[in-house]
């Protein structure tokens, strides 16, 4: 097996008023029957930190605009390795919170491969997650959206 591509990222847990996490609904094109819900988010670029990549994915994939020192610090991190695409990755991942009184996602500069396989959107709440039987990630997310104080 050959090595994983390291893949830095940047996360954003978007939460609005009524204490929901929107996440992206896609699937993986080597893998079409892989389906899945993530946060908003993505690699970060060579030049670039991580909260200006989290504002920079979030515009690109929801189309909301955000200074990134409105992000504030860094709430969560992990390493993760996933297939994607035919490769495989390994992401060091951090993650930021804001909160919105609502939000209407409507997705500013979709990438190729986004285009190909992001389907949608949905705002979650922690019950939600909790009872769905579909994946998501983080995979721990109910419980860090609690330790953040979302409902």
């Amino acid at each position: 097996m050959t090595e994983p591509i390291s893949r830095p990222a940047a996360r954003v847990l978007v939460v609005d008023a009524a204490d929901r996490v929107l996440l992206l609904h896609g699937f993986d094109p080597a893998c079409p029957e892989d389906e899945f819900w993530l946060t908003p988010g993505g690699g970060i670029d060579p030049g670039e930190t991580a909260a200006q990549a989290a504002a920079r994915e979030l515009y690109e994939e929801t189309g909301l605009l955000v200074e990134p020192g409105k992000l504030g610090p860094v709430v969560y991190s992990e390493l993760v390795e996933f297939p994607f695409d035919g490769a495989h990755y390994r992401a060091e991942q951090e993650f930021f919170l804001l909160r919105v009184q609502s939000w209407e996602v409507a997705p500013a500069h979709f990438t190729e491969v986004e285009l190909r396989s992001m389907v949608g959107h949905r705002w979650w709440t922690i019950e939600e997650l909790e009872s769905t039987e579909e994946h998501y990630y983080p995979e721990d997310l109910p419980m860090l959206l609690r330790d953040l104080a979302v409902r």
